[in-house]
C-alpha cells in the first residue's frame, strides 16, 4: 500500500533565500562603512558644521560617485526587504503585485531625486 504524506508541492528556486540574505548583509556593510567615513570627516573637521561644510564634504567627484553608489546600495537593500515583506504578509497576488510596483516606482523616484540633490552641490 502506497501512502503519501504532506502536500505535493513542487519546490523551485532553491538558494534564492541565501542570495537575498547575503545581498542584505553586503549592502548593510557597505552603508555602515560609508557612514563611518562621513562621521570621521565630520568629527575631525574644524569649524562650525553648516551647509558649507556639508557641501565641501560631498563636493569632490569621488565622494559624489561613492555617495551615489551607496544610494543605489540603499535602494537594493530596501527593495529586497520590502519584497520579502510583501511576499510574507500579503497573500493576494494582485495586491502584492501592486505594492511591489508601487515600491519600485517609489525607489526609482527616490534615487532620481537623490541624484539631482547630489549633483547640485
Amino acid at each position: 500500500m502506497s501512502v503519501n504524506f504532506g502536500s505535493k508541492r513542487l519546490v523551485v528556486g532553491a538558494h534564492y533565500g541565501l542570495r537575498d540574505w547575503l545581498a542584505q548583509r553586503i549592502t548593510a556593510a557597505v552603508m555602515a562603512v560609508f557612514t563611518m567615513l562621513v562621521l570621521v570627516q565630520v568629527i575631525f573637521s574644524r569649524g562650525p558644521i553648516g551647509y558649507e561644510h556639508w557641501a565641501s564634504i560631498f563636493s569632490p567627484q569621488w565622494m559624489k560617485a561613492l555617495t551615489f553608489s551607496v544610494i543605489i546600495t540603499l535602494a537594493v537593500h530596501v527593495w529586497i526587504g520590502m519584497r520579502e515583506i510583501w511576499m510574507d504578509y500579503i497573500k493576494s497576488l494582485g495586491v502584492r503585485l501592486f505594492l511591489r510596483a508601487l515600491t519600485l516606482l517609489w525607489l526609482l523616484s527616490s534615487v532620481g531625486w537623490a541624484l539631482q540633490v547630489l549633483w547640485r552641490l
